[in-house]
């Protein structure tokens, strides 16, 4: 299946709607959006996984490693809208409790990152 990542703004959050499926292959064109908009100074960025039907442990590690690059810079990755495949890979390894998470974009904190 085809990756689809539209970027849009929502109040203080760069919003990335990931739709398809995140694996070993597909992976890094996420981690290209995400590198680019970090270089470009967007420092609270959403991942919306709402349209992601899957996502294996590679998608994962590109998550990981952009969330430790954004707070570096006082920042913060939040994961949104994870459900059935995405929300098991999260929940399996705990990263669901590393993240700011939240069901839609519009639920996120506009103030600064949260834990």
């Amino acid at each position: 299946m085809e990756l689809r990542i539209r970027t849009r703004r929502e109040g203080a959050w760069t919003v990335l709607e990931v739709a398809g499926e995140l694996d070993l292959h597909t992976s890094t064109e996420l981690g290209d959006q995400l590198t680019g908009l970090i270089a470009a100074g967007d420092t609270r960025l959403a991942v919306d996984l709402a349209d992601t039907s899957f996502m294996d442990s590679s998608s994962l590690g590109v998550l990981v490693a952009n969330l430790k690059r954004v707070r570096e810079q006082g920042g913060d990755v939040a994961i949104t809208g994870a459900s059935g495949s995405p929300l098991k890979v999260l929940t399996l390894t705990g990263m669901d409790r590393v993240f700011t998470m939240a069901e839609e974009p519009t639920d996120l904190p506009n103030g600064g990152p949260s834990s």
